[in-house]
């Protein structure tokens, strides 16, 4: 079997926060601890979804076209990618499918 690439240690360190709080013994303060990172959450998807655009802005500023630049990106589409750099969101794009499928 082919290794996996190595996750970057910052996303390691969201996952091991993630079992930090599956460690919490007592129900309440796991329940407490949860509701309260859940809580601030979208402000942090919002930083972290404008800190992707305005990197990916950056590798294309740099010459790398949209598919080279969704394949960093995991595998997804060069019309992701570019997606992603006009700071459109899978939210967006549903929005805008259910309002052409309602003309």
């Amino acid at each position: 079997m082919a290794d996996e690439p190595q996750q970057p240690e910052e996303v390691q360190r969201l996952v091991e926060a993630i079992k930090a709080f599956e460690a919490i013994e007592d129900d309440e303060a796991c329940a407490v601890a949860v509701s309260q990172a859940l809580k601030d959450w979208p402000d942090h998807q919002v930083a972290l979804r404008e800190l992707r655009q305005q990197r990916v802005q950056a590798l294309k500023a740099q010459g790398k076209t949209w598919e080279e630049i969704g394949r960093l990106l995991g595998g997804i589409t060069a019309a992701r990618a570019q997606q992603i750099g006009a700071g459109v969101s899978g939210a967006q794009r549903r929005k805008a499918a259910k309002q052409e499928t309602a003309e």
